[in-house]
């Protein structure tokens, strides 16, 4: 069930919920908006001819508050809110639809699970043919909260868990990989 504005106001003044700092009038009618930090990971083309699922990626990191998204261009961001999932919730990330009508596709790599606490890294892509400047504060995009059936048995405590700004992938550390 996804949680609506009376539900996300009441968890968040109780303390449940965190998303820190909550932007005025953050609180929408079934999500909480989000906010581009000011932290970015690119791609290291140099280092590499090509990714590897069991290679850790080498990235150029970015502090300020603004950046140019070339066209076709992809690089790694985090939220300006840090975010406290309790073990009964969880959400997923979706691009405002004004950003999406500009061409930047915003994704934070499906969802975020129970007890996840951190900034969300986000996954931006510049469809567009223009560049995109991103500007560190603006509202970008919108954390839907939704209940699970019951807590999680074993809530998030993985690779990413705690971070604080943006995190480049963690593939190579899976234990899954042959």
């Amino acid at each position: 069930m996804i949680l609506s504005d009376g539900t996300l106001r009441a968890l968040l003044n109780s303390g449940e919920l965190v998303v820190e700092p909550l932007a005025e009038n953050g609180v929408q009618p079934a999500s909480i908006d989000c906010r581009l930090g000011s932290h970015y990971l690119i791609v290291e083309e140099g280092h590499a001819d090509m990714l590897r699922f069991d290679q850790e990626i080498k990235y150029r990191e970015i502090v300020g508050d603004n950046i140019v998204l070339p066209p076709h261009s992809f690089l790694l961001a985090t939220t300006m809110e840090y975010v406290k999932l309790p073990s009964h919730l969880t959400a997923f990330v979706e691009g405002r639809s004004s950003i999406g009508r500009m061409g930047l596709f915003i994704q934070n790599a499906g969802w975020v699970d129970a007890g996840f606490e951190g900034r969300i890294t986000l996954e931006l892509y510049n469809a567009n043919s223009l560049p995109i400047l991103l500007e560190s504060g603006r509202r970008v995009c919108q954390l839907v909260v939704c209940q699970l059936d019951k807590a999680a048995e074993h809530p998030y405590h993985g690779k990413y868990f705690g971070q604080e700004k943006s995190v480049g992938s963690r593939i190579f550390k899976d234990p899954d990989r042959a």
